[in-house]
């Protein structure tokens, strides 16, 4: 085995969950199909790939924005026909079939680098705080758009909350609470050492429990990049691998004087976090997410890179690594 790919505090193998962003799952370039998806997915795994055959432990929590929405529009467009499916449903339907694509293509990408090792989906559900602020601010926009006398109407039918969003219309707008829950975290440790689990999909499907133990789903939607930090603390990671679109995190993005961020202390990274620096719908819930892991246990190192550059960032040769002030110089 590699030793590059050892802990060095542990004398195991690296463990990292891997978080995929919009752009592993879909290309602008091509049509928002299935077919489509897979092709994206078949390239995504050829990297997930490699991270596993250099002796890496992986599990993986993806994205669902495009796809949910892309669910949630056919429901409503067929209502006439059959009932609209419950949001929560929506979202383990999304993960059903991403998960399908990833575990498909990451089979394949593995089998022909002869490397026998199996991959699962697991359909996986994250409890939420029901006391969670979020609930009495529904800030996500999901779905179709929808003109104004359309947004009334469902406002009255369904007590739905609507936004008017960048001037493209009206959306559905739901609750976005913090994880507290995994609930099949148990499944997930079994089949950790043999398995590359595929879990978390979407952030989770949103649920609470009730006084009886009873779980109850609820329309809501997690932050994939916080439900992947609760994912990786709870499995005892060593590293929270958060893949976007950009192979650095910026000061100043796109601006002239734009300057990457290389490595970070968790203070300094709080400090840009509360200037304002990131973005809330892109770079900031990254960057939350990969203080709060950093911060959980010594020697825990966040990365932010762009999926194509994972495994040199891995190998420390790019990407933002989010740490605390001892772990700066240690390479796990």
């Amino acid at each position: 085995m590699n030793t590059d790919t050892i802990n060095p505090r542990t004398g195991k193998p690296i463990r990292i969950v891997a978080a995929l962003g919009g752009n592993a799952l879909e290309d602008k370039e091509l049509p928002p199909t299935a077919e489509s998806q897979l092709l994206v997915a078949k390239k995504t795994a050829e990297h997930l790939a490699d991270m596993s055959c250099r002796g890496y432990e992986i599990a993986v929590v993806h994205g669902n924005g495009p796809q949910i929405g892309r669910i949630l529009l056919a429901s409503e467009y067929a209502k006439d026909v059959t009932a609209p499916m419950p949001f929560d449903v929506c979202g383990a339907m999304s993960q059903g079939y991403i998960g399908y694509h990833l575990q498909q293509a990451l089979s394949q990408a593995l089998y022909k680098r002869k490397r026998f090792v199996p991959v699962v989906t697991v359909i996986t559900q994250v409890a939420v705080d029901p006391k969670d602020p979020a609930f009495e601010k529904p800030s996500k926009p999901i779905g179709p758009f929808y003109s104004l006398e359309e947004a009334e109407r469902l406002q009255k039918e369904k007590g739905w909350g609507l936004v008017e969003d960048s001037g493209r219309g009206w959306r559905r707008v739901v609750p976005s609470p913090k994880p507290h829950t995994i609930i099949e975290i148990g499944t997930i440790k079994t089949l950790w050492h043999t398995t590359i689990t595929i879990a978390c999909g979407g952030g989770g499907i949103p649920v609470i429990i009730r006084p009886d133990n009873t779980l109850e789903g609820v329309a809501a939607v997690i932050d994939k990049d916080l439900a992947a930090e609760k994912l990786a603390e709870d499995m005892d990671a060593d590293v929270l691998l958060i893949l976007t679109e950009v192979e650095k995190v910026y000061l100043n993005f796109n601006q002239p004087d734009q300057k990457a961020l290389d490595n970070l202390t968790t203070d300094l990274a709080r400090k840009y976090i509360e200037e304002g620096h990131f973005p809330p719908g892109s770079m900031l819930p990254k960057m939350e997410a990969a203080v709060k892991f950093a911060s959980s246990r010594p020697g825990r190192k966040s990365i932010i890179t762009s999926l194509y550059a994972a495994c040199d960032a891995l190998a420390g040769k790019t990407g933002t690594v989010i740490c605390s002030e001892e772990a700066l110089d240690v390479q796990i």
